[in-house]
């Protein structure tokens, strides 16, 4: 009988110790288990993050679909909401000095500017001549009329493409964080009006929020133009025919009788630069472009504007042979040489540098 019960407490023991490991174990296993499900859950919703950096991999997804992202989400953005900061200027009471062709001439000469050293060296003199010349339609060369015309128009775009890169480079930083300051939630806001862009439309905006290249912009600017000698231009300081519903303009000479467009006029051939860039940043015509415009990004490529003027037929009633004809400029005028072009800092910049 004894050694019975000495042997029954025996197995009670191994069963009591067997039990309690298997139990602890089991604790230990779903331990294990439950956490990473709760960590998840706790960043899901208990953590309030306004952005979180996976915006690419949303922009990889909106590009594989059929229809941009963009056209469902974007705000229905008026004329007035879209260029209120242009329009805003184009209300300045300060006047622009016209310079004569012989002054410009003299100033690009005094400065060492000219297209050659551009071509080569990729540094663009930082000159901001805000009206055209007059005397541009009398320079009977085509060669030094083009070449005034170019020297003249891209540092403007270059410039205007640096303001758009330096916001680009903030709206990265807003994306990398995990939350923002009031400031950087003010000045999203204003770039969501800006850009026609729905609030917290991150992948919209980051679709449009970017550059065009500065070959394509001269083509356009010139082929809108004339090279500089239309009236559009020297009136309005328009260089791409932008229309307009609700602003100023000059209304076309043989409009059709119905049409009540005007061409926008601007302030200084600066501000007309830079509403072109919002226009094909922000019209529903361009959404192919700037679908282009993603892709070549995504592959960390360059932005090509052959490949991309082939997404500008709505750019005028002539369609495919518009872009025909702004691919022929820029092949015959080697105006891709002008890509690469990076301003040279203005005598401002240096002194903050000091």
């Amino acid at each position: 009988m004894k050694i019975k019960i000495k042997n029954k407490r025996k197995n009670n023991k191994i069963f009591n110790i067997f039990t309690k490991f298997f139990l602890s174990s089991s604790i230990l296993i779903l331990f294990f288990w439950f956490v990473p499900i709760f960590i998840n859950f706790a960043n899901k919703n208990l953590q309030h993050k306004e952005f979180t950096n996976n915006s690419k991999n949303i922009l990889n997804n909106v590009l594989k679909k059929d229809n941009m992202f963009e056209e469902d989400t974007s705000s229905k953005s008026s004329e007035i909401d879209l260029l209120y900061d242009i329009l805003d200027e184009n209300n300045s009471e300060i006047n622009l000095v016209r310079y004569t062709t012989n002054e410009i001439n003299a100033l690009f000469k005094d400065v060492k500017y000219n297209l050659e050293d551009v071509r080569k060296s990729k540094l663009v003199k930082p000159i901001d001549i805000g009206l055209l010349p007059n005397e541009i339609k009398k320079i009977e060369s085509v060669k030094k009329r083009k070449q005034m015309f170019i020297q003249i128009i891209l540092p403007l775009v270059i410039k205007e493409n640096n303001r758009i890169r330096i916001d680009r480079k903030r709206l990265f930083t807003i994306l990398n964080k995990n939350s923002n300051s009031l400031i950087e939630k003010k000045w999203l806001k204003k770039k969501y009006k800006q850009y026609g862009v729905k609030l917290h439309d991150l992948p919209t905006l980051k679709i449009r929020m970017d550059e065009i290249p500065v070959s394509l912009a001269i083509a356009q600017a010139a082929k809108e133009t004339g090279w500089g000698t239309s009236r559009f231009a020297l009136k309005g300081n328009a260089l791409f025919g932008q229309w307009t519903w609700s602003g100023e303009g000059l209304r076309p000479k043989n409009a059709e009788q119905g049409h009540d467009h005007k061409v926008m006029k601007f302030h200084s051939l600066k501000l007309s630069v830079r509403a072109y860039l919002r226009n094909l940043n922000t019209h529903s015509s361009y959404r192919s472009l700037r679908k282009a415009r993603t892709l070549l990004r995504n592959k960390n490529e360059p932005l090509d504007s052959l490949a991309l003027s082939g997404h500008l037929d709505k750019y005028a009633e002539t369609g495919n042979e518009y872009v025909k004809v702004i691919q022929k400029i820029i092949i015959q005028n080697n105006l891709k040489d002008f890509d690469e072009a990076r301003l040279m800092p203005s005598s401002k910049d240096l002194e903050s540098l000091i």
